[in-house]
């Protein structure tokens, strides 16, 4: 089996961390996260059957996020 990292080179993704601690260097990814997480989760009582069922979930999530979702 290929390492996470192998696989990485392999496709030629390069790979990028913030520091330690330091939400601020991905704040995007912070920032939509944080929204995915409120407005499916919290406050509510979603069960997934199984990995997909969530997987299904978290694309429709992305897909409405993207093409319907309000902006401020």
């Amino acid at each position: 089996m290929q390492s996470y990292h192998e696989m990485l080179e392999e496709k030629r993704i390069q790979q990028s961390m913030s520091r330690k601690g330091n939400c601020l260097d991905n704040s995007p990814m912070e920032n939509f996260f944080g929204k995915m997480k409120n407005e499916m989760f919290y406050g509510y009582e979603y069960t997934f059957e199984t990995l997909d069922d969530l997987k299904i979930a978290m694309e429709e999530y992305i897909d409405y996020y993207n093409t319907q979702r309000i902006t401020a």
